[in-house]
């Protein structure tokens, strides 16, 4: 038996969505990638050649750039140190949540493409001081910026860089309005289609209906079982 000829679909309409709407994590993915890596990149450069966690100090550009070695053993600024080996654990523990939080915050709020961008530097940030946690112990500070007549005690790195102007992103960037319901379109009624005409062009008369009382319908001649008689069907 031949089979039966395919028929061709109809394009349809594109699919409603229908759920709440989502953003686009791919931006965060790659911003996050490239802010690890080039944090990555440069502590392997200035820890392993450079020896900077030897030679202590370098001078790049003074007093406005130096690189000044320091192993930080709590987050930013020395904040949370301490020289218990659980401390890290529990450190690199609070990182994961804020980067999971991070993440599933920007996916559904669907926000904007700078605040998934800062969300990015974030989440890349952090991950790259996890690494550091979990190969030497501490993070790996090395950049200090300091002023004329004003020595900066403090050095960072460019994770913890990202990490501030993530943190400043996601704060001061508000979250986009979400878009008003539309209203249901109005049902419109099916337009009367007007009658037939018969062939000779004249619209077919109203059958005449007979006159109960005797009289003769639209001006006609009276019936002649009815000529004579009154109304109560007496002879006149």
């Amino acid at each position: 038996m031949a089979a039966a000829p395919k028929t061709a679909r109809k394009p349809g309409r594109p699919r409603r969505q229908t759920g709440p709407q989502r953003s686009d994590m791919r931006l965060v993915a790659w911003v996050a990638a490239a802010i690890f890596a080039l944090d990555q990149a440069l502590k392997y450069l200035v820890v392993h050649v450079l020896q900077l966690d030897r030679v202590r100090e370098i001078d790049v550009f003074p007093p406005w750039l130096n690189l000044r070695m320091a192993w930080n053993q709590g987050v930013n600024f020395g904040l949370m140190a301490s020289d218990q080996d659980f401390m890290r654990w529990v450190l690199i523990g609070i990182a994961f949540v804020i980067c999971i939080w991070v993440w599933i915050w920007v996916w559904r709020a669907a926000l904007g493409r700078l605040a998934r961008i800062s969300a990015g530097m974030l989440i890349g940030g952090a991950l790259g001081n996890v690494v550091d946690r979990f190969l030497y112990g501490a993070v790996a500070d090395f950049l200090n910026m300091s002023l004329p007549n004003w020595q900066n005690p403090y050095s960072f790195n460019v994770a913890d860089i990202a990490i501030f102007a993530g943190a400043i992103g996601l704060v001061l960037l508000p979250q986009p309005a979400k878009p008003a319901a539309k209203p249901a379109p109005r049902s419109r009624k099916p337009a009367m289609k007007p009658t037939a005409k018969p062939a000779g062009g004249r619209a077919p008369k109203a059958p005449v209906q007979p006159d109960l009382f005797g009289d003769a319908p639209d001006g006609g001649a009276v019936p002649p079982a009815r000529q004579g008689r009154d109304g109560d069907g007496n002879p006149r």
